[in-house]
């Protein structure tokens, strides 16, 4: 009797382990960065290019308290025209994928841009032109051939960053194809998928996504107000506008308003009526959390900061409320960026206060 009893004990307890221990495949992130301009959005090569992101960094960004790092890759970095595989290239990519083993951070590797696809190009073949896709697909089969060695618990797939497409269903289709094509050679290998239109937490609920696939995690991006995170950003309209911005509120004060030329008034009124708070930020999460709970799947802000010409004091009650609602609602993310021209490091000298929020929030 004693031994049946015993034996039992030990089934009930094997039982527990067994529910408790976590599962091997299981790809778990929260607070990350992503390391942009390096291995893609850049001109930078040989020497120059190796000397930009280091182990250093690496161990600084762990010891700061993130625990994944997004790497952006373009297509015409890492492959030659004819498709081959630049070698330096994807040493440079290993180097970090180690780095990050050695100080405890996971990874995802973001197909950032393709030759025939840019989130900001009036013209994208890849939408439009069979060989394109098919291209698109390859590169992916000979991705998974180089990273398929590291663990599906350490580095995720990103399929691509911010698909612009006419229509949302191009896109859809797209994923459709390009996770079957991955899923022939890597059926647990955690993917991350945004929506059309670069990834808007707008178009989140036009994604559709692959049935009865737990492992893929659904991705938006979010820089609103734009005029906030893009302030004076040379590349956008909002380069003309260099009066001040404000959050919470109104975005640009009425007084301010009046003070520019009639021509820019006209332009940039739309902001003088916004109001952006916290309660907005979080009505437009909201939008994005209706799809997750449709799908049953984790969720995933890759990408989201203030450019370095926002002003201090707004852009860290801006960083406070968005980390707050994504420690509110259980979403992981990734702050733009870490030495680019939304950095939390510029020329060795930390932004202390914006690291602090960015990594003090727990995982619930």
């Amino acid at each position: 009797m004693k031994k049946g009893i015993t034996f039992f004990c030990l089934l009930c307890l094997s039982c527990m382990i067994c529910i408790a221990a976590p599962k091997k495949n299981k790809f778990s992130i929260w607070k990350g960065i992503n390391i942009s301009h390096w291995l893609s959005q850049s001109d930078a090569r040989g020497e120059k290019r190796a000397a930009y992101f280091t182990e250093e960094d690496v161990k600084f960004l762990a010891e700061a308290g993130f625990d994944h790092l997004r790497i952006p890759i373009d297509e015409e970095q890492m492959f030659t025209p004819e498709g081959d595989k630049e070698e330096e290239a994807f040493k440079l990519l290993h180097n970090a994928l180690a780095w990050c083993k050695k100080y405890h951070l996971k990874a995802v590797v973001d197909l950032h841009i393709l030759r025939s696809h840019h989130f900001n190009a009036k013209e994208k073949p890849l939408f439009t032109d069979r060989n394109e896709q098919l291209r698109f697909y390859d590169l992916w089969k000979q991705l998974s051939s180089e990273l398929k060695r590291y663990s599906n618990n350490f580095l995720a797939y990103e399929l691509m960053n911010e698909p612009v497409a006419d229509d949302h269903e191009q896109w859809n289709k797209l994923v459709d194809e390009c996770v079957a094509t991955i899923r022939e050679l890597e059926p647990k290998r955690t993917l991350v998928i945004g929506s059309n239109r670069w990834q808007g937490y707008e178009t989140v609920s036009h994604l559709r996504l692959p049935e009865n696939d737990p492992n893929i995690i659904i991705s938006f991006h979010y820089y609103n107000p734009f005029i906030l995170t893009h302030y004076r950003a040379s590349w956008t309209d909002m380069k003309d506008y260099t009066g001040p911005v404000h959050y919470p509120g109104k975005l640009i004060a009425d007084d301010d308003l009046q003070q520019l030329p009639d021509n820019l008034k006209q332009r940039f009124a739309y902001w003088n009526k916004e109001v952006y708070n916290k309660g907005v930020i979080e009505s437009h999460f909201k939008q994005v959390l209706e799809v997750v709970k449709r799908y049953n799947l984790p969720v995933y802000c890759g990408e989201f900061g203030c450019i370095n010409q926002t002003p201090q004091a707004d852009k860290e009650r801006w960083y406070t409320d968005v980390v707050s609602l994504f420690d509110q609602y259980g979403i992981a993310r990734a702050n733009w960026d870490y030495k680019g021209s939304f950095s939390v490091a510029s020329k060795d000298q930390k932004q202390t206060n914006v690291i602090k929020i960015l990594t003090g929030g727990k995982k619930k």
